[in-house]
């Protein structure tokens, strides 16, 4: 097996075993994470209801205005913290269950996590 076939299937496993544990309500949604290698993209999830409520990335007009040079480093994934974390707020969202989605809590995912928390948002 080829090891990005491996790191994939890897990622796939972990992802399973998180999202056992982990809901998303209306009023205490689950915050997706997906990490690319040029950007980055977060999603607010009612699990209940099946919806999006609220969805960010590097590739969004706000962003794009705020994030100067390369989009898929920790500067930039801080900056689309705060402003996903803004638009929580904006959409009357206090609290909040943070799936890293098989992801290492660490580097881009760490500096996002830490964005949505300096915008007032509880994990």
């Amino acid at each position: 097996m080829e090891a990005t076939q491996k790191r994939i299937q890897t990622r796939t496993r972990k992802k399973a075993r998180l999202q056992k544990k982990i809901r998303g309500t209306s009023e205490r949604p689950r915050v997706s994470v997906f990490r690319s290698a040029s950007h980055i993209y977060v999603q607010a999830i009612d699990d209940v209801a099946g919806k999006t409520l609220a969805a960010f990335s590097t590739q969004s007009e706000d962003a794009v205005k705020k994030i100067k040079g390369h989009k898929g480093n920790k500067e930039a994934a801080a900056q689309v913290g705060k402003l996903f974390g803004a638009l929580l707020k904006k959409s009357g969202i206090e609290k909040i269950v943070f799936d890293r989605n098989g992801y290492v809590y660490h580097g881009r995912v760490q500096s996002l996590a830490d964005g949505i928390r300096e915008a007032g948002i509880q994990f």
